[in-house]
C-alpha cells in the first residue's frame, strides 16, 4: 500500500513555519523530520505514524483510533499509529503532528 499523498500534503501545511523540517520517504511512507529526528509520517500502512515519548504511550493510546505501533512483532512504546479518523479535521492533524514535532524537538538534533 502506498502512502496517503493527500494527507502528506496536510501534514506539509500543518508543519509550516516549523523550523528544520525536512522530508524522507522511510517506513514505506513519507516521513516528517525536524532537526534530522522523525516526527510524523504518512505511513504506507495507512494513517500517520508518529514518535511521542515513550512513556506518555499507554495514556495516548487510551484515545480511540491511536495504537501503538508494531514492529517485528513487538507493540513499541514511543511509536504511535493515528487512524485517518482522527485526523480528518484540521484540528485533529495538528494536534498529532504537534506531539511528533514536540518529541522530535526534543531530542538532539541529527
Amino acid at each position: 500500500m502506498a502512502y496517503d499523498e493527500e494527507l502528506a500534503a496536510r501534514m506539509r501545511g500543518a508543519l509550516s513555519g516549523t523550523p528544520g523540517v525536512s522530508e524522507k520517504k522511510m517506513f514505506g511512507g513519507l516521513a516528517f523530520l525536524v532537526g534530522g529526528n522523525m516526527a510524523v509520517s504518512a505511513s504506507g500502512n495507512g494513517g500517520m505514524m508518529l514518535r511521542c515519548e515513550p512513556s506518555d504511550s499507554g495514556r495516548l493510546t487510551e484515545e480511540a483510533g491511536v495504537e501503538r505501533v508494531v514492529m517485528r512483532g513487538k507493540a513499541m512504546d514511543g511509536w504511535l499509529r493515528v487512524d485517518d479518523a482522527v485526523t480528518s479535521d484540521d484540528a485533529g492533524l495538528a494536534r498529532w503532528v504537534a506531539v511528533g514535532v514536540d518529541f522530535a524537538k526534543s531530542l538532539p538534533p541529527k
